[in-house]
């Protein structure tokens, strides 16, 4: 067990001396590292190459709108080899794009297309910003933390012009208005109750 903690120590000393770490830290026996936005594409190379997290198993967005910049780009790593995991996270605003790792993991392609349609970060190098998940007129990025519930528009099919249409949402009044009661709490007695208490035939 000693020998497993001298190991990880040595691993997370090793991984934060690499060049555009800025932060590195253990969680949950996995190691996370912060890298800078410039120096990510190169970096993520080098964790292929040369500590041999050879797979990238996901790519994700979070949005943190109170803070600039205000995404992260995370990319989880597998040293199938080594059994290691390690999360690389690359931080970036709305403007600025991040550097595609197509080119390094080819399978990479679908999950920047999804953080593009989905957080609306964009890749420098990709080759495809076609949207994934969500319709081709769809507005917003639905994962944005301030994108409203409702959406900006609905679809539906029009019997009359046999087309999909698109309208801007309208939420009916008895939508907007909710009287948050539990028709189980405001209940005083279940349908069936009479015929226990007697008074049912």
């Amino acid at each position: 067990m000693a020998d497993e903690s001298v190991t990880q120590d040595l691993e997370l000393e090793a991984v934060a001396a690499l060049p555009g770490v800025t932060a590195a830290r253990r969680e949950q026996d996995e190691l996370v590292v912060e890298v800078a936005r410039d120096v990510a594409c190169t970096l993520l190379t080098q964790l292929r190459d040369e500590l041999a997290f050879t797979q990238v198993m996901d790519i994700c967005g979070v949005d943190y709108p109170q803070r600039q910049p205000r995404f992260d780009v995370v990319y989880n790593l597998l040293s199938v080899t080594r059994n290691r995991r390690l999360r690389v996270i690359v931080r970036t605003d709305e403007a600025t794009p991040v550097q595609s790792v197509s080119g390094v993991w080819p399978c990479a392609t679908w999950w920047e297309r999804e953080v593009w349609d989905l957080f609306g970060i964009s890749f420098e190098g990709l080759a495809d910003h076609r949207r994934i998940l969500t319709d081709y007129n769809f507005e917003g990025y639905p994962l944005r933390k301030d994108f409203p519930l409702t959406g900006y528009v609905e679809v539906h099919y029009d019997d009359e012009r046999k087309e999909v249409v698109y309208d801007k949402v309208r939420l009916t009044q008895e939508f907007r208005n909710f009287d948050f009661l539990s028709p189980w709490e405001g209940m005083t007695s279940l349908p069936g109750d009479e015929k226990a208490h007697g008074g049912g035939k």
